[in-house]
């Protein structure tokens, strides 16, 4: 059985279990579980054919890349542990994706198991010829190959994509020749060498870590290469005080400046605590992986994981939606590379809509990231009493471990509050502010803008860490003059 979706409506479990049912009638007894990415309803679906049919065999086998994770960012040793530990597999292994070279280096990740392990790797990687994908392994390097696999401890062999019955037969005509291990070949264990490389100053963080309310500022990228007024507004709210800016990833799924990117040269150049946003529209796990990275080494530590606004109906035929995973796989993700690829974790932070109408299910979802490894959350706008309400909710659900930054974005005009209502997602204006902005000029809007601010955040204090502000057009001055009056009449600093 191949991978079945996993979804709130259909659950891969219900998949298998039907699919499973069908063979199990027909008296099958042996099922095989292969090219996973995850283990989403696969321990339900063997416990199923095991109460079923106690005789059957169940072998689960995972898609994995060469560095050791699936396509859904999950590392091959937590899945195969899971599979051992559930009590319903008979064997666990690797298939598909990855060349027999590739999966023989997983090998030493994959000792100990308590159950018999299977290789299955294509012939080698895939290359077009006249529009035909071919694979040009040869036979008789992949039965070398897995030769020494079996030295090392795999008792099941075979191949994927690209292997033809010349393959098998050359492992077969290899292993008769090769003895067999009396025990599996096993490297003496080396500890790895510890790589450290120190944090940088970082305001929030350590700001959170003292139990001081912080301030961050939404400072949107430009839609340009020019970084020069960029710098000199985050300059200026570096001197007002902000504790890190966040940098939206191409909101509402228009380009502009990379995220990342920017936040790397707020945190070189300005030694500033910078927060890129990160979504799941535009990258596979290879770019994700690859910009991840690239901000460790450049000292950024956090990260918000979001799965991202959709790409406009219209322009799907020439930008492509990606959505490899969503924001809580990509946080599990990010925090597998520590102790591997990173010397150390990063902070991720999640997105936490105040406004959903059924906010029930919103705060079920953030229980769920925080199981995923999110630290915290950055909220959308606080901009009505009921918004209050459901951050205190998430304050007493999530508990005081789950950093809550409440977001506060200054209304500036009834014209944005009236489009913010209507065609932002996530934000609710309650009527009555729309219309307090009835008639008001820039100054007037703004000056009103402030006042709202500050209330809702002083309404807020209670249940939050800090805040989240968003600049609202690109008015750096007006939220310097937000940032001091929270210092001072809210925050008391």
């Amino acid at each position: 059985m191949g991978p079945a979706p996993d979804t709130e409506g259909q659950p891969a479990a219900a998949v298998y279990k039907r699919v499973a049912e069908v063979f199990l009638a027909q008296g099958a007894t042996c099922f095989l579980f292969e090219t996973l990415s995850s283990d989403a309803g696969v321990t339900e679906a063997a416990a199923y054919i095991k109460e079923r049919c106690p005789e059957a065999f169940v072998m689960v086998s995972f898609a994995v890349l060469p560095d050791g994770y699936t396509r859904e960012g999950l590392r091959c040793r937590v899945l195969a542990q899971r599979m051992a530990d559930c009590g319903a597999a008979d064997a666990v292994g690797l298939n598909c994706v990855s060349a027999p070279s590739a999966m023989e280096k997983l090998l030493p990740e994959l000792a100990g198991l308590a159950l018999p392990l299977a290789v299955m790797p294509n012939a080698g990687y895939p290359i077009v010829t006249r529009s035909r994908v071919v694979y040009q392994g040869k036979p008789d390097y992949f039965a070398q190959t897995l030769c020494r696999i079996r030295q090392k401890g795999a008792v099941i062999l075979g191949g994927c994509c690209g292997t033809m019955p010349e393959h098998i037969a050359a492992l077969r005509q290899s292993l008769e020749k090769t003895p067999m291990p009396i025990s599996p070949e096993t490297a003496p264990a080396v500890p790895a060498e510890q790589k450290t490389m120190p944090a940088p100053p970082d305001a929030l963080l350590e700001g959170l870590a003292e139990g001081r309310k912080v301030i961050a500022v939404e400072l949107d990228s430009p839609k340009d290469a020019d970084l020069t007024s960029y710098m000199e507004s985050a300059r200026r709210l570096q001197a007002a005080g902000v504790d890190a800016l966040t940098v939206a990833d191409c909101p509402i799924a228009r380009a502009r400046m990379d995220s990342s990117l920017v936040a790397c040269k707020l945190r070189r150049e300005l030694g500033l605590a910078a927060v890129p946003h990160m979504t799941c529209r535009d990258r596979n796990l290879n770019a994700t992986k690859a910009l991840l990275l690239g901000l460790y080494a450049e000292g950024v530590r956090e990260v918000l994981a979001i799965t991202g606004d959709p790409i406009p109906t219209a322009e799907r035929d020439e930008v492509k939606n990606v959505y490899q995973f969503n924001s809580r796989k990509l946080a599990q993700y990010i925090l597998s590379l520590a102790g591997r690829e990173m010397p150390g974790p990063m902070t991720v932070f999640g997105a936490l809509n105040l406004n959903a109408r059924n906010f029930g299910v919103e705060l079920r979802r953030a229980q769920e990231k925080v199981a995923c490894g999110m630290g915290g959350f950055l909220t959308q706008p606080i901009l009505s009493e009921t918004a209050v309400e459901n951050l205190r909710q998430a304050r007493e659900t999530l508990g005081p471990g789950v950093r809550l930054l409440a977001g506060i974005l200054p209304v500036v005009s009834q014209r944005n509050a009236l489009f913010m209502e209507n065609e932002v997602n996530g934000i609710h204006v309650a009527p009555e502010i729309v219309e307090r902005y009835a008639g008001l000029d820039r100054a007037e809007g703004e000056a009103l803008g402030l006042e709202l601010s500050v209330e809702m955040a002083r309404a807020a204090l209670p249940f939050a860490d800090g805040f989240y502000l968003m600049t609202p057009f690109n008015r750096v001055a007006l939220m310097e003059r937000l940032v001091a009056r929270l210092k001072t009449e809210v925050i008391g600093e």
